[in-house]
């Protein structure tokens, strides 16, 4: 077998895993009530939402498959890859059951035990080297942790109640727009009436944290150590809470609002289990695929290949629909982007239609990204030294993990992050390597695996100035794999093929500004009302019926469709004043 698919033998015929079916039958229409720009989850969700509020809708993606980032795609034949997003969490509660995604295909494969971080320190008397399993059987997570420190496994459940009972103060917040600040300062007395319904999920967030209000202060504007530190004595488990503070963000744990973003990847829930992250079945182009599926039951017209260069711009400054690359007019009542607000304002949009100050303010968004990600496919199971594979070869209960690689110690963590800062690609990277096929067989051929390879710091230019070559890309992801090497002997021979994603190619391939996976850093500066920017936290931009959709939006990345969720109450809300 390993034979075959080396030689490029093996193939399924199918070069996308969400191709099947991601064309519609239905023509492209010239009119419609709304029309999103980009096919990504917030897309499809506010596509969704406003079919069920009676609006005539397409969405229209560039590339050939649905799901923007959430896409699953065979990039190495026989081998299916979550090639950007890999695991879900996210995904609003309310809008999992208002769309039925479950009856429209979805299916999610729960991790337990979820986090693995092998050492490379040797073992004691011939014994494996030692490592850290977290899982939601409490008892063995506390056992776990005790082989580094009694205190902490003590203490270790106390800091999960502590952290979930900030993260449900958030939820509140997740599911409305912002405060409307226009609304509230400006207009009639009727109209700031009526705005202060806006101030309900800021209220419902503050009775829930009652006295934990200064707890919750601190974690959002602290370094994740400042915090740590106080719970925890084991560096082992202090690093391996500390990735969660940095994944995806151009950060380290000692920078201050490090914290908010390890709040951010707790608060999540998947299968009604809090803070749980799961594995959809083919891959993240899944969950995408069964939203597209509710959408279009609804009535939504929804397209591939279909690049968007322009939004039409009517004689009265208002968003009268989009001109595609062939020339193509589409005309709407009301146009959504689902791309980053960078593409959104200084592409998409004719810059004579936007005020001066407000293009200079878009210019100064971060889109900072520290990630590279590696898509890498073995023709067998990794064999950690940590914990080696069973005589039988079936995969182990670490290997459903998030593999936490190059994680024994913060400082190994603050080291990578600095060089980075540099311009230069870590040379110990900051490595989270998940193995979905041990769970989704339909993955990869019998004996074979899909890894993804999560990796910082890498930045967007190589010392600031210069682009990254092939011969950079190889040399980087050599260093990765010589890392993954030294806690599971024989990786590097079991590489079949891989698909290297550097910033720039993140950018390039999904339509990232900077390669950013959040559509714009989750810097405190870039958060709720300021998110994008402060004149255009409520959906609404200065081009009238035009709207954000995004992640560029609150709540920004990995809330998966929360932002299309009240883009699209907001625009219903609009649409009925037009």
């Amino acid at each position: 077998m390993a034979a075959a698919v080396r030689a490029g033998l093996w193939h399924r015929g199918v070069i996308s895993a969400t191709r099947r079916g991601s064309h519609s039958s239905t023509a492209l229409k010239p009119q419609y009530d709304a029309v999103i720009i980009g096919a990504g989850h917030n897309g499809l969700i506010a596509s969704a939402y406003l079919q069920k509020g009676g609006l005539k809708t397409a969405v229209l993606e560039r590339r050939h498959v649905l799901g923007g980032a959430a896409v699953s795609e065979e990039i190495i034949p026989g081998f299916h890859f979550s090639r950007a997003s890999y695991l879900l969490s996210l995904l609003r509660p309310h809008i999992y059951q208002d769309l039925e995604l479950k009856k429209h295909g979805l299916k999610v494969y729960m991790r337990d035990p979820y986090s693995f971080t092998p050492m490379l320190e040797d073992g004691v008397r011939g014994r494996p080297p030692p490592s850290l399993t977290l899982g939601a059987d409490l008892a063995k997570t506390q056992q776990e942790i005790g082989k580094f420190s009694e205190k902490d496994a003590k203490v270790y459940p106390d800091f999960l109640s502590y952290l979930e009972r900030l993260a449900c103060a958030i939820h509140p917040l997740l599911d409305a727009p912002p405060v409307d600040i226009p609304g509230l300062t400006q207009g009639s007395l009727r109209k700031k009436i009526s705005a202060l319904s806006s101030l309900k999920p800021l209220v419902k967030s503050g009775l829930k944290l009652e006295k934990n209000i200064p707890d919750f202060y601190e974690l959002v504007t602290a370094p994740v150590m400042k915090v740590l530190n106080r719970w925890f004595e084991s560096e082992p488990l202090r690093a391996t809470l500390a990735t969660d503070s940095v994944i995806g963000a151009n950060t380290s744990p000692n920078n201050p609002g490090s914290g908010y973003v390890l709040l951010h990847h707790v608060m999540g829930e998947l299968e009604k289990e809090k803070g749980a992250w799961g594995y959809v079945e083919g891959g993240m182009g899944g969950v995408s695929q069964s939203i597209a599926h509710s959408a279009r039951s609804l009535g939504a017209d929804i397209f591939t290949n279909r690049d968007v260069e322009q939004v039409l711009i009517g004689q009265d400054g208002s968003a009268k629909g989009v001109v595609l690359t062939d020339g193509t007019e589409v005309h709407s009542k009301v146009v959504l982007s689902n791309a980053t607000p960078y593409i959104t304002f200084k592409q998409l949009t004719p810059q004579d239609a936007l005020p001066e100050a407000f293009i200079k303010s878009v210019d100064q968004i971060d889109y900072t990204s520290p990630v590279t990600k590696i898509n890498v496919a073995v023709d067998k199971l990794p064999n950690f030294l940590a914990a080696p594979n069973s005589a039988d070869g079936k995969p182990g209960p670490h290997h459903q993990c998030s593999i936490h690689l190059n994680c024994e110690s913060v400082e190994v963590l603050e080291e990578a992050y600095r060089e980075g800062q540099q311009g230069r690609p870590s040379s110990r990277p900051m490595i989270e390597m998940t193995i979905p096929s041990v769970l989704d067989p339909t993955l990869a051929p019998p004996g074979c695996h899909v890894v993804s390879l999560f990796i910082q710091f890498t930045p967007y230019l190589l010392e600031g100035r210069r682009a990254w070559t092939d011969q950079d890309r190889e040399r980087f992801a050599d260093t990765a794999f010589d890392w993954v090497e030294r806690y599971a002997p024989g990786f590097k021979k079991s590489i079949v093929g891989k698909d290297i994603l550097t910033p720039a190619d993140l950018e390039r391939v999904f339509g990232l500004t900077g390669g950013n996976i959040f559509h714009g850093s989750m810097s405190l500066d870039q958060l709720y009302l300021a998110r994008p920017l402060p004149s255009v936290a409520d959906y609404r931009t200065p081009v009238k019926r035009l709207y954000l959709c995004g992640s560029g939006s609150h709540p920004g990345g990995g809330v998966m469709g929360a932002a299309g969720w009240n883009s699209a109450l907001k625009v219903l809300a609009d649409f009925k004043r037009l």
